[in-house]
């Protein structure tokens, strides 16, 4: 046989890469049949039995008897079928065994070039199988090598893959460290790596609360969203079942001691953790503590919402570079701008004082409008007649009014704007053409 000691190299496999033996005998067989097939032809009927328990290998060539020969390869004579069996008659199919150190060595090459095509599916396969159900989990390996960026990971059975963007800035692995991540997804076909690996998903910091926290597992704490920018600050939103249990407290421990250790995983990455509410405004203002909130405006509609601070607290609420705020949005899953209450006031200022250009609008109706949602002459003029007659006492007609008086301002003042940008000359030959 050209494949010596296949029953030993066949158990080593099943061993080393967890591949059932079953599918790495039909891929043994498979090779056999394509390397007999290059040899004798295409059309040949080949059969292969494999012995378990001593290995050994037998190969059949099957060939039809007939009256004329028209394909060498799956047919022969009467007279020749007599050499092999002396009852045989026309139409039956006669089984030769055949030694497979007559397929040659291209022929052998080629059944090994199956064989590693199929065993790299089959490792594949198994691979996915024993790994498909880890996906969304945390797992443990070795650093095995460094790739282009990318940390390959040794997990026993197979390799998993941290790419650059998965993993966490200023962390420095070396070959042969421990190493925890997030299963981030299992491949079923791929040429690379099937396990990609994560340790800068929000998901990771998720699980770890997992691990850290009892509660969580007996299902009295959940852990209901989580944001991170990795390596430097993280928020995780959590609620109780239970009354009695403070969510916020059960995930930080007695003294610190559950959140420290993931903070330490995570190599000092700062976490807040946050008190879930179902009030959604109550929820955002949670999300950006340390912050204190003085005033929400919701929109709806467009799951935006404005949050006016303190002008002491402004900059702790957006965070460096925006970080704190835009978290918040991450974690509460609502578009968030922050103001200090000086800005607002001036805002509202401006508001009032462009719906107040309005013939008819005073304060009160002015307020009317500004808490109805228009806070510009823009509003009014992009404005539908029943939604402005919804939020006011206006008659249709005079919302009508409105809205095109709203308009004919924003042109005169577009025009007048574009006019105390023009050069003197200019102005003087206009005013010398409109008199």
């Amino acid at each position: 046989m050209f494949i010596t000691d296949i029953k030993r190299v066949i158990d080593q496999v099943s061993r080393e890469k967890g591949i059932e033996p079953e599918i790495l005998i039909n891929t043994l067989k498979e090779a056999i049949v394509s390397a007999a097939r290059k040899k004798i032809g295409p059309r040949a009927d080949i059969e292969v039995h494999y012995n378990e328990k001593s290995g050994e290998v037998e190969v059949f060539h099957f060939k039809e008897v007939v009256e004329e020969v028209e394909y060498t390869d799956s047919e022969l004579t009467l007279e020749e079928g007599y050499e092999y069996d002396s009852e045989c008659e026309i139409g039956d199919s006669l089984g030769v065994r055949i030694d497979t150190e007559e397929f040659g060595r291209i022929a052998a090459q080629s059944a090994k070039q199956v064989i590693i095509q199929k065993m790299r599916e089959a490792e594949r396969n198994a691979v996915y199988e024993n790994f498909i159900h880890k996906k969304g989990k945390i797992i443990n390996g070795i650093v095995q090598r460094f790739d282009r960026g990318s940390i390959i990971v040794n997990l026993g059975q197979a390799e998993a893959v941290l790419r650059p963007r998965d993993q966490m800035p200023k962390e420095n692995y070396k070959r042969g460290d421990r190493i925890r991540a997030y299963v981030l997804d299992v491949l079923e076909e791929s040429k690379g790596e099937q396990i990609i690996l994560s340790r800068a998903h929000p998901q990771f910091l998720i699980e770890l609360f997992k691990t850290e926290v009892p509660e969580v597992s007996e299902g009295i704490v959940t852990l209901r969203s989580a944001a991170r920018t990795p390596g430097i600050r993280a928020k995780i939103a959590v609620s109780s079942m239970d009354s009695d249990v403070d969510p916020v407290g059960a995930c930080v421990g007695m003294k610190g001691n559950r959140v420290q250790n993931i903070v330490q995983e995570l190599r000092g990455e700062k976490i807040d953790i946050i008190q879930w509410n179902p009030d959604i405004a109550r929820f955002v203002c949670n999300a950006l503590s340390p912050a204190e909130i003085a005033r929400v405006i919701i929109d709806e509609d467009n799951q935006s919402m404005e949050v006016i601070v303190n002008d002491e607290y402004l900059s702790i609420a957006i965070g460096k570079g925006g970080q704190n705020v835009s978290l918040a949005c991450e974690i509460t899953g609502w578009h968030l701008e922050v103001t200090s209450e000086e800005e607002y006031s001036r805002e509202v200022k401006e508001g009032y004082d462009s719906l107040m250009k309005l013939t008819g609008v005073g304060l009160s109706k002015a307020e009317v409008l500004f808490k109805g949602g228009y806070s510009s002459l823009v509003d009014i003029s992009e404005a539908v007649v029943e939604d402005i007659v919804s939020i006011s006492n206006f008659s249709e007609s005079k919302a009508e009014k409105m809205i095109e008086e709203a308009k004919v301002i924003l042109e005169e003042e577009l025009r007048q704007e574009s006019l105390d940008k023009e050069p003197e000359g200019d102005k003087e030959t206009q005013e010398g053409e409109d008199s």
